[in-house]
């Protein structure tokens, strides 16, 4: 018997791709969400494109949970690269998730919410699934960094880099839901394909270029994750 697994996107593009995989496909509303199930690889899967940003990735998932029941959760979609071991369409899957932009008071670590982990781990099973795939993008697991900023310059990288040394990408939803899935004791992993380097020459222009030409491509590791689960 397959398994019921709940896909979040944040933009149109990233929905897309994965809708035109889908078998079986029905919508199913509930509230604000319209949600697209379907079949793939012997799987149930539930699609929803969140919207972009903490709020909008957290109530969609809190939303799926609460009316399918997933077995797993996965986030994709893109991200800015903030190590100098990436280059643009690497694929980030994360081994751990945290926040950028929050800060409770001196008495709790940046990046923490109080009663929280600093640091959401995700599923290790998951993670070494996507280790193990074989394709020609390369796959780098490690920390991702949410926050709702698009970050665009050195001297916001160079703050989070302080933080989080470790960091490899920083995205805008990946946290959120790995928060909630951390609530709800959900497995959950994290894949970011990287459109830009914040900091770098021209970077505004290397997110415009990825969209318009590289998107296609870099969704494969994406297709071929959800039939290898």
């Amino acid at each position: 018997m397959g398994k019921i697994i709940g896909v979040l996107t944040a933009m149109s593009v990233e929905y897309k791709q994965i809708a035109s995989i889908l078998t079986d496909a029905r919508k199913e509303k509930y509230g604000p969400h319209e949600f697209l199930v379907g079949k793939l690889a012997g799987n149930t899967i539930v699609l929803l494109q969140s919207g972009i940003g903490k709020v909008n990735a957290a109530t969609g998932v809190t939303n799926l949970i609460v009316n399918f029941k997933p077995d797993s959760v996965i986030s994709t979609g893109v991200a800015g690269g903030i190590d100098v071991c990436l280059k643009i369409m690497d694929v980030v899957v994360s081994t751990q998730a945290c926040y950028h932009d929050v800060l409770c008071g001196d008495d709790v670590d940046p990046g923490q919410i109080q009663g929280l982990p600093r640091i959401f781990c995700c599923d290790k099973g998951m993670v070494e699934v996507a280790k193990s795939l074989q394709t020609d993008v390369r796959i780098v697991p490690g920390l991702i960094c949410t926050g709702d900023q698009f970050i665009t310059n050195r001297e916001q990288l160079n703050v989070i880099k302080a933080t989080y040394p470790e960091g490899l990408a920083v995205d805008m939803e990946s946290t959120a839901i790995a928060q909630v899935c951390y609530l709800f004791d959900i497995p959950f992993v994290s894949f970011r394909i990287i459109s830009d380097t914040p900091g770098a020459e021209e970077h505004f222009e290397e997110y415009l270029n990825f969209w318009q030409t590289m998107a296609d491509k870099s969704f494969s590791v994406t297709r071929l994750f959800l039939n290898n689960l």
